[in-house]
Parts: C-alpha cells; sequence; structure tokens
C-alpha cells in the first residue's frame, strides 16, 4: 500500500481564490513563508502604512462597522436607521399621507393593562414575569416616539399598575438612548381617573380588589356565626368572585347585567375621559414634536373602554396589552384602535357629565 501522498506537493495549475488573496496582502507586507506563518491572523494593511495590531480580520471589520455611524433614510420629513426601520416594523395599516395631513392628531394616548401579578386577592404588585412585560412594553413605545415628542406617564393607584409604570419607564428610557430619540418623558405618577370599577360597601366606594378583602372577612364572620341575612352588597360581590371560581367572565357579566352595587361601565369610561381632558389641559402642547399620553390601569375599565368605542366585546386585554387613542384638533373626535380595529368616536365632553339622580 502506497504512501498517502503530501498535499503540499501537488502541482496546482492555479492558486484557489482565498489562497491567491492571502498570498497578495502577504506580498503586500513584504513578507515570505516565514513572515506569512508568523503573521497569519494578523490584519492586513496597505503599503507604507503602519504595523496594525495581530487581531482576526472579522473582529477589525466587526469594529470598523460599528464605529461608522448608520446612513440614514428620509421619508416624509423624517430621517431615521435602517435598524430602526426594521425593528419598528407592525401589522398597523397607515392611511395615506394626504389623509393623515387632514387628521391633525394633536394627542396620541396608551392605555395599558398592568402585567402579571402576584394575585388579586391582596394588592401584592407584579411577578417578575409581568414587571419584564412591563419593561418590553416600555421598550416598544420608544420605538414609535419621535425627537421633540412630551410623553406624560401615569397609572392607577393600585401596586401592579404603579409597578407597571414603573418598568414602562425603565424600559422606554433603554429605548430611547439605543435609538437616539430626545424625547421629554416624566416619572410615573398616579392618578385617581385610572383607578378600577369600585363597589359600594359600607366602608364606602372600593377598588373591586380591595371590596374582596373586605367581601372575604364579612363572609366568614356570617358562616362562623350562622346568624342573620347577608346584606344586598355582599350577596352581589358573591355573584361576581363565584361566576370567576366557576370559570365563567365576571366582566362580561359586568358589562351585559345591571349591577346595583358596582360602578356602571359607562361611568368608568367618562371618568377616564375626565381624567385625559386634565392631562392634556395641564400639558402645553410640544413646539415641534407630539404630546402622547401613556396610562397604566386594569382591564376591566379598559374592555369597557374598547366596548363603548367599537360597539361590541373584544374580550379580556392581555397583560400590558395596549388600546391607543388618537385625539383629533378641537378634542371632539378620536380614533381608537384595539386589536387591529379602528373606529373613531365622539368624545364625551369634560364639563358635560349627565346627573342621574336628577
Amino acid at each position: 500500500m502506497s504512501a498517502p501522498t503530501d498535499p503540499r506537493k501537488i502541482d496546482r495549475y492555479e492558486a484557489p481564490n482565498y489562497l491567491a488573496r492571502y498570498r497578495e496582502r502577504q506580498s503586500r507586507r513584504g513578507g515570505g513563508d516565514g513572515a506569512a506563518a508568523a503573521g497569519r491572523f494578523a490584519a492586513p494593511v496597505e503599503a507604507g502604512a503602519a504595523e496594525a495590531p495581530a487581531e482576526p480580520l472579522y473582529l477589525r471589520r466587526f469594529r470598523e462597522r460599528g464605529a461608522a455611524p448608520s446612513p440614514k433614510v428620509e421619508y416624509e420629513g423624517a430621517a431615521f436607521t435602517p435598524e430602526l426601520a426594521e425593528a419598528t416594523r407592525g401589522k398597523e395599516v397607515a392611511a395615506p399621507v394626504g389623509r393623515r395631513a387632514n387628521e391633525r392628531i394633536v394627542c396620541e394616548i396608551s392605555i395599558i393593562r398592568h402585567g402579571i401579578t402576584q394575585g388579586y386577592s391582596t394588592d401584592a404588585g407584579l411577578t417578575p414575569m409581568g414587571g419584564w412585560q412591563a419593561h418590553r412594553r416600555g421598550h416598544e413605545l420608544a420605538r414609535r416616539w419621535d425627537s421633540g415628542d412630551k410623553v406624560r406617564l401615569v397609572c392607577a393607584a393600585t401596586n401592579r399598575a404603579r409597578q407597571t409604570a414603573e418598568q414602562i419607564y425603565r424600559g422606554a428610557q433603554d429605548g430611547l438612548r439605543m435609538w437616539g430619540h430626545d424625547v421629554e418623558l416624566s416619572e410615573p405618577e398616579p392618578v385617581p381617573e385610572l383607578r378600577n370599577f369600585g363597589v359600594w360597601t359600607p366602608d364606602g366606594l372600593r377598588d373591586v380588589t380591595s371590596s374582596f378583602r373586605r367581601y372575604q372577612s364579612e363572609m366568614e364572620k356570617l358562616e362562623r356565626m350562622a346568624v342573620g341575612d347577608r346584606p344586598r352588597w355582599l350577596v352581589e360581590i358573591d355573584r361576581f368572585y363565584r361566576t370567576q371560581l366557576g370559570g365563567a367572565d365576571p366582566i362580561q357579566m359586568w358589562l351585559t347585567i345591571p349591577m346595583m352595587y358596582f360602578e356602571p361601565p359607562a361611568v368608568c369610561v367618562r371618568r377616564f375621559w375626565r381624567g385625559f381632558h386634565r392631562l392634556m389641559r395641564e400639558a402645553a402642547r410640544p413646539a415641534t414634536g407630539q404630546h402622547r399620553i401613556v396610562a397604566a390601569t386594569h382591564s376591566g375599565p379598559m374592555r369597557a373602554f374598547a366596548t363603548w368605542a367599537h360597539g361590541y366585546d373584544p374580550g379580556e386585554p392581555l397583560n400590558t396589552e395596549e388600546i391607543r387613542v388618537k385625539l383629533r384638533e378641537g378634542g371632539r373626535t378620536a380614533f381608537v384602535s384595539y386589536r387591529n380595529r379602528v373606529t373613531e368616536v365622539h368624545v364625551p365632553p369634560a364639563d358635560e357629565f349627565p346627573d342621574w339622580e336628577a
């Protein structure tokens, strides 16, 4: 059996392309076979240039790409990088340029549900996953903002809504640094108009989660003593939570069945609008960008808001899901988008609130 042929002694009528380029680089450096062996992984340099540090070619090219600024793309008066265009791709159907000019949007409102919470029997705040969801939502919101925008970040007073707003703030800060947007973003603050729908109890109007704790203590006392009739407010709360324990949808029951001790859905919608009107009055419109409001709140009022806007119940919002409201100039109409549907609505005036007791 013959010995294997030494691959170095195989005659080639021409060198492979990669080998020819390698030899060309080495010849420019002026080195022979010994220099080629010593500088096998050295970065190539032009003739007459100083000796470059020994680092792989791929690493040098990677650093050159990172140091070079990305080319800007201009479209409709806005300049952005191709990386930002790739990261902001979505399924939103945009109106034609002429139509958008006539819409005259003066304020954009993002109503966002809180992240995954540790539980609803107590106001214990978000889980780590819920915090990460809110952080990602803030990062995504920052992609849509432009330099010169003024963003007001508000939330409901519960721990889960407040922590969601805080994580949205951190995620938005990261996103603004990444995309290079100069945006005025306020720190999160609770506002009373964004609270969850309430339930009347002997202690007054309480959040539906807070009323559950009172409900549990009262039910335990009545069952232990086994005397007296249950109060009517307790019967109604018991009906609401037993619907949830049975696997049904208690929010749908609240939206469709009159409940004597629960805050009506229409009142929640008007309360939200009253808060948005107040926030818009307090903030001056920016000179170059757009005025925006980011509101972290709860699923019940959000679902009532979407049902009012679209004329049907679109279902329970997911954690950190968003309802977008684009208020037109004059404040009389707005576009409400939720789950791939956009509806133009008439905005309830801030000074018009029916007196149902009259």
